[in-house]
């Protein structure tokens, strides 16, 4: 297998099958108005015309994508420490990532790359809102070695090796003997699957049941029905059941998908050690190979519910270095762990924090946020509603629904509330909130890029604020609490930052 990286190399021959979809796709992605068009209105035209026109488009597809594949080269800068790739067909480019800049490297492979046995290498750099290369085709075993590559420090701690010596160390390190670490059972990921997403199905069914009424009334109402005899077209006890079935059905379509959304994405998820990293690999129709460091992590997010709860499981959360430009990119960049047990829990938090955190000493909310959040979600919506009642009557027909929402908002609110905390020791930072799913947040203080205080004008009085703790992979915010012991927290996390031997990365 050919691995010296010092050379320009191409990706395998067998790929220009995947570059030929990728171009078909984006063919017809840009082209999809006049393709619907067309389509319609193929019996106008002559089938000898469209046979050829389709012929010919294809041929040139298959042009595009062949002089694609001729033209990308990848190769190693060994002197600039710099990762290189030139592409383009008219317009050449050339495009060098410094090594020490590389945040992640991806393996991934799609339903044709499984086919024709090729995977894609994804380079991302923290800097970056998009991924900064995508090898469309390489072989396993090459992409592996590359990968290992330009995920090397000893470029940086040690100047004097050769490219040769550099090149035995990571064959070394590739046929290393892998050890297995955790992997998620089909029976765990079914689990995740069927106590997942409440919350977004809560709404869903709230927003499908008001709309399913919306629709019963404005088709009576045009049937021509008189208002005052509604009552006798409409048995309650059958509407209830009927409102009941929908609900029931909904709820098992949401949990239908949210299952098989879960097997497909997370199927086959095996965690495997190699020597001071972790390699991810998952999916079902599309698989996807991630290297995870734990120098790298900035924040570890740890999720669970009721249901998981009484199930042993979790989520886990793990945030790296991002561009911090859009909330999508924060969300994907995230590596998710479904299912673990406590026991695969401690596990890794012991390999990516070196230790099991502990919560330390607590700051609890003041009252006013209890307040606040009450107002939010209770006094405005209910004044709004209220406001409208007023100006268009036909609202009041949904009052009925006012008791449940109350409840529903009361019992949230309540809960949040309550979770709401944030525990403070020397080696962590966590913090925990939620009503249904409580998110516990995990932070070590020398990750900590950044610290925002702030204090409205009106808490001033109550001595209450709001932290902002920056890192490359995300905010965690806390606030309203006691604004005096903020100030003295932030000094110290601020001494931690300063006085530690510790990388951010």
């Amino acid at each position: 297998m050919k691995s010296d990286f010092s050379k320009p190399q191409r990706q395998s021959l067998i790929g220009v099958v995947v570059m030929f979809a990728d171009t078909l796709r984006g063919v017809i992605k840009g082209l999809w108005p006049l393709l619907i068009v067309w389509i319609f209105r193929l019996k106008d035209y002559d089938k000898f015309s469209v046979i050829v026109g389709a012929v010919a488009i294809i041929v040139l597809v298959a042009v595009i994508a062949y002089l694609k594949y001729l033209n990308f080269t990848f190769f190693l800068d060994e002197k600039n420490q710099e990762f290189v790739i030139r592409h383009g067909i008219l317009n050449k480019s050339r495009l060098a990532i410094p090594l020490d800049k590389i945040q992640q490297v991806n393996i991934n492979q799609s339903l044709i790359q499984r086919i024709i046995n090729v995977h894609a290498l994804e380079v991302d750099t923290a800097g970056s809102s998009k991924k900064e290369v995508s090898i469309r085709a390489i072989n396993h075993d090459l992409a592996l070695l590359l990968k290992e590559r330009l995920l090397e420090n000893e470029y940086e701690t040690d100047g004097d090796i050769t490219a040769e010596e550099s090149d035995v160390r990571v064959k070394t390190r590739t046929t290393e003997k892998e050890h297995p670490f955790i992997q998620i059972s089909l029976l765990t990921l079914f689990k995740t699957g069927i106590t997942s997403n409440y919350t977004r199905s809560f709404a869903l069914l709230f927003a499908f049941v008001i709309t399913t009424y919306q629709y019963i009334e404005d088709f009576i109402e045009a049937a021509g029905y008189e208002e005052d005899t509604l009552d006798s077209y409409f048995d309650p006890e059958l509407l209830l059941r009927f409102i009941t079935f929908i609900i029931v059905g909904i709820l098992f379509l949401t949990l239908f998908i949210n299952l098989g959304r879960t097997i497909i994405r997370y199927f086959d998820f095996k965690i495997t050690r190699k020597q001071n990293s972790l390699l991810l690999s998952h999916g079902l129709l599309s698989t996807k190979s991630t290297i995870l460091r734990p120098e790298k992590v900035q924040l570890l997010v740890i999720g669970r519910n009721f249901f998981q709860k009484k199930l042993g499981i979790q989520d886990i959360r793990i945030s790296q270095a991002f561009n911090q430009s859009t909330n999508k990119k924060q969300l994907q960049s995230a590596i998710e762990i479904p299912g673990c047990d406590d026991k695969e829990r401690d596990t890794l938090l012991k390999f990516l924090l070196n230790k099991i955190p502990e919560k330390g000493v607590a700051l609890k909310p003041s009252i006013r946020k209890l307040i606040f959040m009450i107002i939010k979600s209770l006094i405005i919506p209910l004044g709004i509603f209220f406001f409208v009642s007023y100006l268009s009557p036909e609202m009041r027909d949904y009052i009925i629904f006012l008791p449940i929402y109350i409840i529903f908002v009361g019992t949230i609110v309540f809960f949040s509330f309550r979770n709401y905390r944030l525990f403070v020791n020397n080696n962590f930072i966590i913090k925990k909130g939620g009503a249904w799913d409580v998110d516990t947040q995990i932070l070590a203080p020398h990750k900590i890029q950044g610290i925002s205080l702030t204090q409205y004008f009106w808490h001033k009085s109550s001595d209450i604020g709001i932290v902002t703790l920056h890192t490359a992979g995300g905010n965690l915010v806390f606030g309203l609490t006691d604004y005096t012991r903020l100030k003295e927290l932030t000094n110290h996390w601020l001494y931690q930052v300063e006085t530690t031997d510790k990388n951010w990365m």
